[in-house]
């Protein structure tokens, strides 16, 4: 009777230690799996294209250089983006936006050859710094968001002030 209560004790501590190794397992698995969730939550908390949370920073705080367009092409081009993206009023933006256009006398045709207005449509905005900022990968993270809102409204206030 001895020997099958051992065995039976061994067969317990064997089946309780195989049941351990597979719980360690699987809790690694979900350490490795909710590390992996926070770099990729990170890297897009810096931004799809590469800005790190203080570029971002700096950008919102910096002068309007950065964040004006330099020609009203671009800046008609951008607050078209704007409006379709929903950064800023649809309504005023694409009233301003319109104006631009008919002032510059960029009609239809004339749009589809015009590089800097069809680099605004893709939310490229070429800085009176002389960089180039892609709106459309700053990501979506708050403060990503408050990058892009300044920088429409700096643009529409440039279209407004073209205008006058």
């Amino acid at each position: 009777m001895k020997p099958v209560k051992t065995l039976l004790c061994c067969a317990i501590v064997a089946g309780t230690l195989l049941s351990s190794t597979a719980f360690a397992a699987s809790w690694q698995e979900s350490l490795s799996s909710a590390a992996s969730q926070l770099s990729n939550d990170s890297a897009s908390s810096t931004g799809q294209g590469g800005l790190s949370l203080s570029s971002l920073t700096g950008l919102l705080n910096g002068g309007g250089k950065a964040l004006s367009a330099d020609n009203m092409n671009n800046a008609a081009g951008i607050m078209q983006y704007c409006a379709k993206q929903k950064l800023a009023s649809v309504t005023s933006t694409e009233n301003i936006k319109n104006q631009v256009l008919d002032k510059l006398g960029l009609g239809a045709q004339e749009q589809k050859q015009d590089t800097n207005y069809l680099d605004g449509l893709q939310g490229l905005l070429n800085s009176q710094n002389g960089e180039q900022l892609n709106l459309s990968q700053l990501g979506s993270s708050p403060l990503a968001e408050k990058v892009k809102t300044k920088a429409c409204d700096l643009v529409l206030k440039q279209g407004v002030k073209f205008l006058s």
